[in-house]
């Protein structure tokens, strides 16, 4: 069989699809008979030796629209990419992301959906151009022969939202990066600290500042907490709390602008902005906080709740969406829209540390179940 996959977001590694991209590729399943044409929008000139396969061949297209916006991305995998792909004669194509690409029924086309957050949140639809962009999408997520979404949830919001049929639609849960499989040794977190002028003990929540990550909440629930510790005379200090992301108060209204945001709690003394951080640096980042605390709106699946349970962190994260799947019984839930309850669940787990540790190591326990190899081989048993 040959078959056709879509690597376009190996250009771009540092964000979740371009890590399930990498992974799914990483793990190709080796089948006699069977050829993989990898389709991407960059010559990579040496990168990504893995792909180094007999069975493999990567066929760089570059896009004439130099720019890279929507209107490239559409013209890549709406137009040019079915076409190349139906001369290579491919029998079957894999698209590792919800994509515009729409192939003839003779090509069996497995389509990997991860969210479905344009449709449950329409805000993100600020423009006519996002706008037709998501309705091509849909449109392309009915046609598709199967769908494999990374959660149960997403699959429910793909049958429910975009009225796919039940039958067609498989979930199977996606892992992390190997990177955070294995616990910084405490020099290792010794030095990473220092580069980023941390003590250890620290409250930790990372992935942006987008609204749905429900960073504003979290802050208010911090608010909470000073005013709490400092009413009952606590002589215990309450943690810092340190964010990671890029501030980007442009983008409002999708993006909060975390600056402001913290200068009007007047927490400026215990927050702590580190900015964007490195994934060589985040295992040491999350194995040194006290906790990890992920409050989102919404996930397709939640890949920092498994990071940080590969570092044996405790996490309080909200119980929307998908990341109770993540989490099973190994977190502490709070309320996502609630910031009283998210500085309960905080400070349960600050008052007790012996419990908080036993949920640290269970999580790290639960983390193993999560494999990209599983992940990869329910793909194939869709073709």
């Amino acid at each position: 069989m040959r078959i056709g996959i879509n690597g376009a977001f190996l250009r771009r590694p540092g964000v979740g699809v371009g890590q399930v991209s990498e992974h799914v590729l990483r793990h190709l399943l080796v089948r006699p008979g069977d050829e993989y044409i990898i389709y991407t929008e960059e010559a990579f000139q040496g990168h990504f030796s893995w792909l180094s396969r007999a069975d493999i061949t990567v066929k760089p297209m570059l896009p004439h629209w130099r720019r890279d916006d929507l209107i490239r991305k559409v013209w890549w995998e709406k137009y040019l990419l079915p076409r190349v792909v139906e001369q290579d004669q491919c029998d079957a194509f894999i698209s590792l992301y919800q994509s515009t690409t729409i192939l003839p029924p003779s090509i069996h086309h497995t389509m990997i959906v991860h969210d479905i957050i344009p449709k449950l949140f329409p805000e993100y639809l600020n423009n006519a151009r996002k706008k037709l962009t998501w309705w091509l999408t849909e449109r392309a997520i009915r046609k598709a022969t199967n769908i494999v979404t990374v959660s149960e949830c997403s699959r429910q919001d793909v049958i429910r939202s975009v009225g796919v049929n039940a039958e067609k639609v498989k979930s199977s849960l996606i892992a992390v990066d190997d990177i955070f499989r294995v616990i910084p040794s405490a020099a290792e977190q010794q030095q990473i600290l220092h580069n980023y002028d941390l003590q250890s003990g620290y409250i930790y929540h990372g992935g942006g500042f987008e609204v749905r990550k429900n960073t504003e909440t979290l802050l208010h629930a911090y608010k909470q907490l000073k005013d709490q510790y400092i009413l009952a005379g606590k002589s215990v200090d309450l943690p810092k709390l340190v964010l990671s992301g890029r501030p980007q108060p442009q983008l409002a209204p999708l993006v909060i602008d975390i600056e402001r945001r913290i200068r009007e709690l007047d927490v400026e003394q215990e927050v702590r902005l580190l900015g964007f951080v490195s994934q060589a640096d985040l295992p040491a980042i999350y194995s040194s906080a006290v906790l990890f605390v992920y409050p989102s709106l919404y996930e397709g699946f939640g890949m920092p709740v498994l990071e940080a349970m590969c570092q044996r962190t405790a996490v309080v994260c909200s119980s929307a969406a998908s990341l109770p799947e993540v989490g099973g019984d190994t977190v502490r839930y709070c309320d996502p829209n609630d910031s009283n309850d998210i500085a309960q669940q905080i400070d349960w787990l600050l008052s007790h540390p012996e419990e908080r540790v036993a949920l640290a190591e269970r999580g790290l326990e639960r983390s193993q179940q999560f494999s990209w190899a599983s992940f990869v081989q329910d793909i194939f048993s869709t073709l």
